[in-house]
């Protein structure tokens, strides 16, 4: 299956300790780049996130966002360390016995770094279920990218089919193209009452027909058009190969655009150059 390098999704995921949204989006680019934007406690995936990307994807600028928020409200239960909690009510009582018995409050001696701490969230537990969701993103990702290529298949197979029959006219042009030079440069020896030799006209005849000559063109342009729908069907990372096939394209309707001297085929070179470059915009978006 031909796949797009132009495609988004997004995959957002809710959890007791809060929501997280993944978003993934690319561009064609000549090889394969990957930004990340990620909260900086989850740096450390990012090797990881890099390498699962590598292994699905050939080409294309990828940016990948993580957006995390934490649910307040879904913090452990505080923790009292009654040691370190004594030991203080100890000291102050001492130290109430040397100030004239000021109350201690409570809430001071809770304040004190270490007495209350809240136990910090599962990371690795979170982290797990952010790599499931990205892999889901992932899978979405790559299936955006296949429906686009799909869709690129079929306009690149639909301008193959109009350069088929571009050239199919230009085949059954010929035979009056030559007839019709023919005539005009006997006709313009007639208006000039010359007297030529009839084999002598005939030879010039011959080598102006091989100069006009574009058979070998044509069937270049055919073997092309069907070797461009066996790449498509072939499926891949094929935007290289591709690319190619329109450079070759190019080079035969270049020709039989210089060998043309009749309007028709000019025209039918024209349309051709127009069929190749819209097919080259498109796959300058494949993989």
């Amino acid at each position: 299956m031909i796949h797009s390098m132009t495609a988004f999704a997004r995959v957002e995921i809710k959890g007791e300790w809060g929501n997280a949204v993944w978003e993934i989006r690319s561009v064609n680019q000549r090889f394969l780049e990957t930004y990340f934007r990620l909260p900086e406690q989850f740096r450390g995936i990012e090797p990881v996130l890099r390498e699962r990307f590598r292994k699905q994807l050939n080409r294309g600028k990828v940016e990948c966002n993580l957006r995390f928020n934490a649910n307040p409200g879904a913090k452990s239960d505080l923790a009292l360390n009654e040691k370190l909690a004594l030991q203080l009510i100890q000291h102050a009582n001492w130290v109430n016995e040397q100030t004239l018995n000021c109350k201690i409050n409570p809430l001071e001696v809770m304040r004190w770094p270490g007495v209350m701490e809240a136990q910090e969230s599962d990371m690795s537990a979170i982290q797990n279920e952010l790599l499931a969701a990205f892999d889901t993103a992932l899978k979405d990702f790559i299936l955006a990218r296949a429906s686009e290529g799909e869709n690129l298949k079929v306009m690149i197979e639909q301008r193959l089919d109009a350069i088929s029959s571009e050239a199919d006219k230009v085949q059954k042009f010929m035979p009056e193209v030559i007839e019709w030079q023919r005539k005009r440069i006997t006709d313009k020896f007639t208006d000039a009452s010359i007297d030529l030799d009839s084999t002598r006209v005939e030879q010039e005849l011959v080598l102006l027909a091989q100069k006009m000559d574009v058979a070998e063109e044509l069937d270049r342009l055919n073997s092309h058009v069907s070797e461009t729908k066996k790449i498509l069907k072939k499926g891949g990372a094929q935007g290289r190969r591709l690319d190619f096939m329109m450079q070759e394209f190019n080079r035969e309707a270049n020709t039989l655009g210089s060998k043309s001297i009749n309007t028709d085929v000019t025209a039918s070179a024209v349309e051709l150059k127009v069929l190749i470059e819209q097919m080259r915009e498109q796959i300058a978006n494949i993989e």
